[in-house]
């Protein structure tokens, strides 16, 4: 029996341009106006990167620290940005283990897409908040990941933790 899991939302992704910039969702997102951001999910503008959580997180929390510049390597960015991802990832730390109480963390980078990267050609760090016990059978025996909290709540729990509201 095959199984099926409805996911619409995720269109707009699948079917956007891979080329290069063109299309590219973390520019869009990047360079689209600051009034937008609780839209977009951006918690945070700095001025070489931004900290966004994933619309599409593999658990609650997943932050992902961007470069504004359409980069797709960490050779390709300047002192200055490689400078200022670091410490938004230390800030993202701060704001998971504060805001989330979470109990762990992982997370990095993928280059390419041979090397796992959704969107190769724009180069993003995930930080991601773990906690004893958050995985369970459904990834195991569905293949299913279970998100136990909105992409709202998220923000709301974060935001302050970023210098908002």
């Amino acid at each position: 029996m095959s199984e099926r899991l409805w996911a619409p939302w995720r269109h707009d992704y699948v079917t956007s341009p891979a080329d290069g910039k063109s299309g590219c969702v973390f520019c869009g997102i990047g360079e689209d106006d600051p009034s937008n951001d609780r839209e977009n999910l951006i918690l945070h503008r700095a001025e070489h990167a931004f900290v966004v959580l994933n619309r599409f997180p593999y658990i609650n929390g997943h932050l992902m620290i961007v470069p504004f510049r359409h980069v797709g390597d960490i050779s390709s960015l300047k002192k200055e940005e490689r400078c200022e991802i670091m410490e938004l990832i230390m800030q993202s730390e701060e704001a998971l283990r504060m805001g989330m109480k979470c109990q762990g963390m992982n997370g990095g980078w993928n280059i390419g897409s041979a090397g796992g990267a959704g969107i190769p050609g724009h180069l993003h760090v995930h930080v991601l908040p773990r906690w004893n016990g958050d995985t369970n059978f459904m990834t195991t025996v569905g293949s299913i990941r279970v998100v136990s909290q909105s992409l709202e709540t998220a923000m709301d729990q974060l935001n302050p933790y970023f210098g908002g509201n």
